[in-house]
């Protein structure tokens, strides 16, 4: 089973949300369909800019508690570096 820590955006450089999921696809068609109460759904962050994929809940789990903790500008370095473009990721991964 895979397990997966994500990035949602509302736009380039706006509004970030740092979540986790072992289903990728199902979790961001929810956000994107404002089905997922709160945060993302007020702000409309729907974006997905990055995903990193583990093989251990434990290891998913450590990730998403410290890539919360970091600063907005290492987030966006982060974002940047794999998608340079802020592109919305969700449609290469459903294709």
């Amino acid at each position: 089973m895979a397990y997966y820590v994500y990035i949602l955006a509302s736009r380039r450089n706006g509004t970030l949300y740092i979540g986790s999921t072992s289903d990728l696809i199902a979790r961001i068609w929810q956000h994107k369909n404002k089905l997922r109460e709160g945060f993302t759904a007020r702000y409309n962050v729907t974006q997905l800019v990055h995903f990193e994929e583990f093989e251990e809940v434990g290891m998913m789990a450590q990730r998403e508690k410290r890539l919360k903790e970091w600063k907005r500008s290492w987030k966006i370095q982060l974002i940047e570096k794999r998608n340079p473009q802020w592109e919305d990721l969700y449609e290469k991964i459903v294709t």
